[in-house]
């Protein structure tokens, strides 16, 4: 059975639509924990409520547990974590190293800066520069809340980043399917075009969320009872000749790069202002 789409919508550069699905990539095989009433292990829900009667339950009466089989739950106390290897749960084990770039950006999950206990600075720097100078990071295991995760350690800035990975069987295999479209070399020259006059130097000072912006401005609007936008149908555009779209982006683009690249324009827009 094929996956469901989680999200329709339009891949836009220039004045090019490709109208696209969205598929999850990754899924999580981390113990999921519930929690439970520990006199009977019942089924407590988020808002501290038996599933089975419906009955408030006070915070302490809650414990952790883990559903061996559909129904039934095994407890997890504290004292069961300490029972794991202490070497297990609190060191960053270091496997292999390896070039960053043979890493599809697939696997990363999420980042942390690691800094040095007090005395271990050395330690710490040392193995900083030797990856700096190398060029490689460190592939680990390490468990955190109750998860062992694989990572990979890198140095960014002089700082120690630890960034969290998927493992392989938790990476989705893209599902086999041939794209079919036949393809005028015109076509892939102008697009590449494209590609290139729209490359610029990675910096992230200038991506910021303006959607979050946005709703943020529409909630204090309604909170202030003004009066809002009307939705929009939200329904993309449709290209109709895709090779006259690739010529007006490749045009529009090539006079965004002169202006940006003129210093007698920009001298005079300094002048303006």
């Amino acid at each position: 059975m094929a996956p469901r789409s989680i999200w329709r919508g339009t891949i836009s550069f220039g004045l090019v639509s490709v109208p696209v699905r969205m598929f999850t990539a990754t899924e999580s095989k981390e113990l999921r924990f519930h929690f439970l009433h520990k006199d009977d292990l019942a089924p407590i829900g988020y808002d501290k409520v038996r599933k089975d009667t419906g009955e408030h339950v006070d915070p302490e009466e809650v414990v952790r547990g883990f559903e061996v089989e559909k129904g039934r739950y095994v407890p997890l106390e504290d004292e069961d974590l300490d029972r794991l290897d202490v070497e297990l749960t609190k060191a960053i084990d270091i496997c292999d190293f390896v070039d960053l770039d043979e890493i599809d950006p697939l696997y990363f999950r999420k980042a942390y800066y690691l800094l040095p206990e007090d005395g271990a600075e050395k330690p710490y720097l040392l193995l900083v520069r030797a990856l700096e100078e190398t060029g490689k990071v460190g592939i680990a295991k390490v468990v955190i809340r109750n998860k062992q995760h694989l990572a990979a350690l890198r140095p960014v800035d002089g700082i120690l980043v630890l960034e969290t990975m998927y493992y392989a069987d938790e990476v989705r295999k893209p599902e086999k399917v041939k794209i079919k479209g036949d393809l005028r070399p015109q076509e892939l020259d102008m697009a590449k075009s494209l590609v290139e006059n729209l490359s610029e130097p990675f910096d992230p000072e200038k991506y910021d969320d303006t959607y979050r912006k946005e709703l943020l401005q529409l909630l204090r609007a309604k909170a202030k009872g003004k009066k809002l936008p009307e939705p929009s149908d939200g329904e993309p555009g449709e290209v109709i000749d895709l090779m006259e779209a690739l010529r007006e982006s490749v045009e529009k683009t090539k006079r965004g790069q002169t202006r940006r690249r003129s210093p007698a324009r920009r001298s005079s827009s300094k002048r303006k202002t």
